[in-house]
Formats: C-alpha cells, structure tokens, sequence
C-alpha cells in the first residue's frame, strides 16, 4: 500500500509533485531555482541570497552529514524551503551536532523528499524558475487549486528589494578569521591594517572571514547605510556583499551612495548582489536570467589572464555586459553562457565579481581576489 503524502509542491502552471514532507508544517510561496552542488546543503539554506526561494538540490543525498553550527553562513536559515529525491536519512559524519529535517522544524522551514529532482530540473531550465507554492501537512490535506492560483498570484522577485529584509538592523564589528582544520574558526588575525566598512545586503558569514584573513578590520553596515555613514568609520577600503532579490530594487537607495564613494577613489570590492549594485553605480544595466546560476561547479574565465576558474555561484539576476561603459572592463565571463561575471574600473582599484570565490569549490581557485583588494589598500596607503 503506498504510503499517503504528507507535502506537496504546486507550480504556477498547474504542475503538482507529491512526496514526504519534513521540517517545518505549513506552506509557503517562492521562487523555485536547482542548485548542482553536491556539498554544503546547510550553507545553501542560510545563504541570505536566498531569501524568497525554494532551491531543489540535484544531488540526491542531502541531509547525511547532518548539521553542524560551523557551517551556518547566517543566525537562521533563510531558503524558504528544499526539495530533495530521497528523505534526509540519519546523519553520519564526526562533524554532524544535530539533524538536518529537527533544525529545520526548529527554524521553520518546509521540506519535501521523493521528488524526481530531475524531471523538475529539466522543466526549471526549459520554463525558467517557476513561482511554487510549497506545503507540508501531516495528514495530507491540500486545497491544490487554491496553492496554484496562490502561485500564480504572487508578484516573484522582479521589482523586490529583499536586501533590506536580511541586512543587519545595526552595525558591528566582525574580527572571527578563516576556519583551519583541528583548530575550527580563529581570532581575528592580530595583523589587521585596513579599516573596511563593509555594506551588508545579506553578506555570508565566510566572506567577513575571509576579508579578516587577508588583514581587513571590518566594520559592517546596513544596507541602507548612507555615504556619511561610510565615511565617517574613515575606511581605506569598502566592500559590498552578496545578497538576495532585485538588484534595480536594491539600488533606489544603494546606488547613489555608491556613487559618492566612487567620487572618493577609495579601493571598492563587490561580490554577487555587490558586483550588480557597482555594475549599476557605474551606468550598466542588469536583467532577469531564466533559471539563473546556482552551484559549486560553475567554469569562468578571466579575460585578462585566460586562466578558469571553477566557481560557487548563486544569483537570478546577472549584469548585461553590452550596458557596461567605455571606461568598464569586463574581467570575467561565465563558460556555461558567456554572462558577465566580472569587471574592474579601468585606473580605478574598483572591482567585483559575481560568483563567490569565499566558497572555495576550487577550492581555492578565486581567493587571489581578497588579496588584490588587500593590495589596493596597501597602494592607497603607500
């Protein structure tokens, strides 16, 4: 006899997959998008980029290693929920402090397994990221027409600025380094020269790491932090972070502070949400991509060495490279599509990337990046 549903998932076209529901009881209504990292399910889930999006994971065994507070990249998880092929089975590694389906009933986030992950996935990259309702029930009670016309109703990410939803509501200090095997995460390094604001669209936790590890002392901002803000902490460098939703919508109030500090030549360095919102200060434009970029196994080349890297990625919105001006270099393009991935401002030390180079899938193919924005504020200074 097989065994009653106990979640569901409704497209807005009228698609319904049934499966096994854990975590959280409820239903929610997102952005559905595939992620291909076979790795760090619980980095992916408290990935502030996330906000507003369902991610199913094409790498069938999630949940195995269980749970650990290492790898949280936020406080809370901020996906709004996972589908995945097989249910989370019990963990088994000697890092795992809890179990993936408990922290997610903890953290109010709905799952659903026994999904053909890749029937959804074809149909994600045919149709483009799809709306989804998503519920969990534990006696399989869905009012399937009224999840659709909910999906179909909601508004998506287009026009959504959601950076101000994950952002911090005050600013700190950031002084924990990189993680180091048998040690876990270090003190500050004691060698921290460059004072660094940081503009905090929902940055990851790995990111201020790593801007500690090549020596930054980092402050970090709201979102919504004006250029008098900025520069009254006297930076010698910013630094503006990854990030979830419309990037049009995000810069109605980050973009002209962008554009004061420009005017200021000091070192700037922008990574996912940061890389659109310096792509925007500058004139360029960005567009919505069809089912976007989300993986730990993404190629792109840098145009001014010819060297590849193999990169994290996590965005729906991508800069358009024929908007970026005279004076815009273009320094990285993706080899899955040839979108933009990267630019620098010709005699400027301003740069930004769009992938993710703190996830270190290379592993540590893009860190140079952390080290060129070190060396453009030792220049600056010298």
């Amino acid at each position: 006899m097989a065994t009653k549903p106990t979640a569901c998932l409704a497209l807005a076209d009228g698609t319904v997959f049934y499966g096994q529901g854990f975590g959280a009881t409820g239903e929610v209504v997102a952005e559905l998008v595939f992620n291909t990292a076979m790795t760090g399910y619980q980095e992916i889930m408290t990935d502030p980029s996330y906000a507003s999006q369902v991610v199913t994971f094409t790498f069938p065994h999630i949940g195995n290693t269980g749970i650990t507070p290492e790898d949280d990249e936020a406080a809370d998880p901020v996906a709004s929920g996972i589908v995945v092929r097989w249910d989370p089975t019990q963990p088994s590694n000697w890092r795992a402090a809890g179990d993936l389906a408990d922290w997610m009933a903890r953290r109010g986030r709905i799952g659903i397994g026994g999904v053909d992950t890749r029937r959804l996935t074809r149909a994600i990259r045919q149709q483009g990221a799809p709306h989804v309702v998503l519920a969990h029930d534990p006696e399989g009670n869905f009012d399937l027409e009224a999840m659709i016309a909910r999906a179909r109703d909601w508004q998506g990410l287009v026009g959504l600025d959601l950076a101000k939803e994950v952002s911090c509501a005050q600013s700190y200090r950031w002084q924990e380094g990189a993680w180091e095997w048998g040690k876990g995460f270090g003190a500050s390094a004691e060698d921290r020269p460059f004072r660094v604001v940081a503009l905090d669209y929902g940055a990851k936790r790995n990111i201020l790491r790593s801007l500690v590890s090549f020596g930054a002392d980092v402050t970090v901002l709201p979102a919504t932090a004006t250029a008098e803000e900025v520069l009254a902490h006297e930076p010698e460098g910013v630094f503006l972070s990854n990030g979830p939703g419309d990037p049009a919508a995000t810069g109605e109030y980050a973009v002209p502070m962008i554009r004061e500090l420009l005017d200021r030549d000091l070192p700037i360095f922008g990574i996912c949400l940061g890389h659109q919102m310096l792509a925007l200060a500058l004139g360029a434009k960005t567009v919505k991509m069809g089912h976007g970029h989300h993986g730990a196994n993404h190629p792109v080349r840098d145009e001014e060495t010819g060297k590849v890297e193999i990169t994290s990625m996590n965005h729906g919105f991508a800069v358009d490279s024929q908007s970026l001006p005279q004076d815009v270099i273009e320094t990285h393009v993706s080899l899955f599509d040839g979108s933009n991935c990267g630019l620098r401002v010709r005699d400027k030390p301003v740069f930004s990337v769009q992938y993710h180079p703190e996830a270190a899938p290379g592993p540590q193919d893009s860190l140079y990046l952390f080290r060129r924005f070190a060396d453009s504020m030792r220049s600056r200074r010298a």
